[in-house]
């Protein structure tokens, strides 16, 4: 197979973005990660990815007139490094039209919720506040709206009796550190069609 380059995009402490990086470093997953792109230079994630001797191309939005100015440095760099594939893995940024359109179909995201539930900021707590009994992970097409895009796979957590958003979080993180290699390895094989808002997995 062909080099499979990826970039990933993170604003924090960088667990998916470790999880990755572990599944490439035990050969199950065959990518190569060629970047990562984070809003916040002091976040932990720039950490991982030095570590990992993953490119790290690191700013402060506030130092651009707007999000299409920083976006299309960011844009350079992933057409710099060929790459095939954005992943969305903790940013919180609202994507513009200048990364969409040349990346529809090839940048997904992960959410902490079963979409269309609880999209936006705060999934974890606002589930268990609406009294949900299943909330759960949620991999998606980016395709500028928030949290909209067309559903590539989920996976339920239970919320327990007596759940905290601490509690259900850790259970969270941990069916996100399964699923969203899963989905990069699904996509990295050809395995992914799209059709509109439907989107398949071969097996």
């Amino acid at each position: 197979m062909q080099p499979y380059r990826i970039a990933v995009f993170a604003s924090g402490s960088g667990s998916n973005f470790q999880a990755i990086v572990d599944q490439v470093q035990k050969g199950k997953l065959d990518v190569s990660i060629e970047l990562l792109v984070c809003d916040r230079p002091q976040a932990f994630v720039v950490e991982r990815a030095t570590e990992a001797k993953v490119p790290v191309f690191a700013f402060r939005p506030k130092e651009y007139e707007s999000r299409e100015e920083y976006e299309s440095l960011i844009l350079k760099e992933l057409q710099d490094r060929e790459i095939d594939l954005i992943v969305m893995a903790g940013y919180m940024r609202i994507i513009t039209n200048v990364l969409i359109v040349p990346y529809y179909g090839r940048m997904i995201n992960i959410h902490p919720s079963l979409l269309p539930s609880f999209p936006g900021v705060k999934a974890i707590e606002q589930a268990v506040a609406y009294g949900v009994k299943q909330t759960g992970v949620t991999v998606h097409f980016v395709d500028g709206g928030l949290d909209s895009g067309p559903i590539i796979a989920q996976r339920s957590v239970e919320i327990h009796e007596h759940e905290t958003a601490d509690s259900l979080a850790e259970r969270i993180h941990a069916a996100e550190h399964v699923l969203l290699p899963h989905v990069i390895r699904s996509l990295r094989e050809g395995r992914v069609s799209i059709d509109g808002r439907r989107v398949s997995i071969r097996l």
